[in-house]
């Protein structure tokens, strides 16, 4: 124990044995929340620096308060970093997660009123895409498209371009936070050009698989703007950067700070700092590959066992599971059954879900942080097989701790990096 913890534990015991009880459950469990990783341990010393005491109101070179000589040279290095890595002409990267980062493209590029098109929330979109119930939904107006679930979940770009021509969008959103296949971004581009639009794309999910060159870039067909986390598929601290082309930069930075935000978290951006070199590594495309080869492989050992998967399989880190049509649970059960055994998913609705959000009809399941364990395609296979067996029996005692103990001993060959 290092004396920090020692202090911790001392002053705060209660605090502490928390701690103490998420360190053993990471550990003794898979997590398989797709917007959840292990961050690196370079990144962990980052977080818990002298950086946390200094305020870096502004952007290098023009900020509100003194002694700014190291805070400056770590935010122009990780603002080069993600410009190089992402081939973008700038960056910002201060947002303090993804939904202040989305809203500041909004309000840098939009006017009270003006419509967004976006991917319908049960099809797969996120909450910052003109949900009703978030705030972005009330300010702005947003226009939802959807997939065609009788072919695997493609979107229908005729259909695409009739409605954009119909609502005359501001923005034309690409975006997905349950969406388990890739994007053809120079089709939305198209439909973007046709009505003068701005083509954004938030690609939270999927950054560091962007990043790695294992996914597409929506930069590489020409779109303004790109929101990304940099903790998911990144591996990096929780915070958002925003990409876009030099001519948005001034508005879009302006959004950031000051109209949305005020200092930076500069802890979080020098740990943004080293997951940037970090993926631009070839050992991190590695990663990235088998992120996805895992993928497919879980989704596949589940298909062939009879389950439904919303777009029949992925092309991504993620998958979806119908769990009413597949195990005659509903999702919030199913995430349940799960975490009996020592797998944690998240309840998800699935596309134009009959069912309310805190009790969908699926679970949707992620790679990236088993696979950041060293967890491979066997593993995978396993993995499937537990969720099959917990997701038919749910409620049988015997199996489900018989289960528990197979995971435990699992996760036991594949220490959590940091701990």
């Amino acid at each position: 124990m290092d004396a920090y913890r020692r202090q911790l534990a001392t002053f705060d015991p209660a605090i502490y044995s928390e701690i103490e009880g998420e360190e053993r459950r990471q550990g003794d469990g898979v997590e398989m929340i797709p917007s959840e990783n292990y961050t690196y341990p370079e990144v962990l010393a980052a977080l818990g620096s002298v950086l946390t005491n200094k305020y870096s109101e502004g952007y290098p070179g023009r900020r509100y308060y003194g002694g700014q000589q190291h805070t400056d040279a770590i935010e122009q290095l990780a603002r080069e970093r993600a410009c190089a890595l992402f081939r973008a002409e700038h960056a910002n990267v201060q947002p303090l997660s993804g939904s202040p980062m989305n809203q500041a493209v909004y309000f840098a590029c939009l006017k009270p009123g003006d419509t967004v098109l976006a991917m319908d929330l049960s099809h797969g979109g996120h909450l910052t895409h003109g949900a009703p119930v978030s705030h972005m939904g009330k300010v702005f107006n947003f226009v939802r498209y959807k997939t065609e679930t009788a072919r695997a979940g493609a979107i229908d770009f005729d259909q695409l371009m009739t409605l954009a021509k119909e609502v005359r969008p501001k923005i034309v959103l690409a975006g997905y936070s349950s969406y388990p296949r890739d994007y053809d971004y120079a089709s939305f581009r198209k439909v973007a050009d046709e009505v003068g639009a701005l083509a954004m794309a938030d690609i939270a999910h999927i950054g560091g698989l962007v990043a790695a060159g294992v996914m597409r870039n929506p930069l590489d067909a020409g779109f303004d703007v790109v929101t990304t986390t940099t903790h998911k598929s990144l591996r990096g601290p929780r915070g958002g950067m925003i990409l876009c082309k030099k001519d948005l930069a001034k508005v879009i930075d302006s959004a950031v700070f000051p109209g949305l935000q005020g200092g930076p978290h500069m802890n979080n951006v020098a740990g943004t700092a080293i997951t940037l070199k970090k993926a631009a590594e070839p050992a991190f495309r590695v990663y990235a590959e088998q992120v996805l080869k895992n993928a497919r492989v879980l989704a596949e050992n589940l298909t062939n066992a009879g389950v439904t998967l919303v777009t029949g399989g992925t092309d991504n880190h993620m998958l979806v599971i119908d769990t009413v049509s597949s195990f005659d649970l509903d999702g919030r059960a199913a995430e349940e059954a799960l975490d009996r055994i020592g797998i944690t998913t998240n309840k998800q609705v699935i596309p134009d879900d009959p069912r309310p959000p805190l009790r969908p009809s699926g679970i949707r399941l992620g790679t990236p942080a088993c696979t950041t364990r060293g967890m491979k395609e066997a593993d995978m296979a396993a993995l499937a097989g537990w969720i099959l067996r917990a997701l038919r029996n749910p409620n049988d005692t015997a199996s489900t701790e018989k289960t528990r103990a197979e995971v435990k001993t699992l996760c036991r060959s594949y220490p959590v990096p940091g701990l």
